[in-house]
């Protein structure tokens, strides 16, 4: 990731309508609870991931592009990861 950004971002103030923590696990935990979640929601519904683990910032664009969700906004601060995602509509 390029610098972090801002904690007040925009598009990380939006209220998400889901936040799934996963501070404090380790590759591929993080992922492996995103993907259970995501699977859950319904098409265009808002997520919100908050994460400690370093990979995540390489594993959950690549999450998102793989299986076409948006990646809203990524930001770090301190060790502390963010990620607000949309999922992909229906096909």
């Amino acid at each position: 990731m390029a610098a972090a950004r801002a904690l007040t971002d925009t598009a990380m103030t939006i209220d998400p309508d889901y936040i799934l923590d996963a501070t404090g696990l380790y590759c591929p935990e993080p992922v492996m609870l995103l993907h259970n979640k995501i699977r859950d929601m319904a098409a265009g519904e808002t997520l919100r991931v908050l994460a400690t683990d370093p990979s995540t910032a390489r594993d959950i664009p690549k999450f998102c592009n793989f299986l076409g969700h948006e990646l809203l906004d990524q930001d770090e601060f301190d060790g502390n990861y963010r990620y607000l995602l949309r999922k992909r509509g229906e096909d």
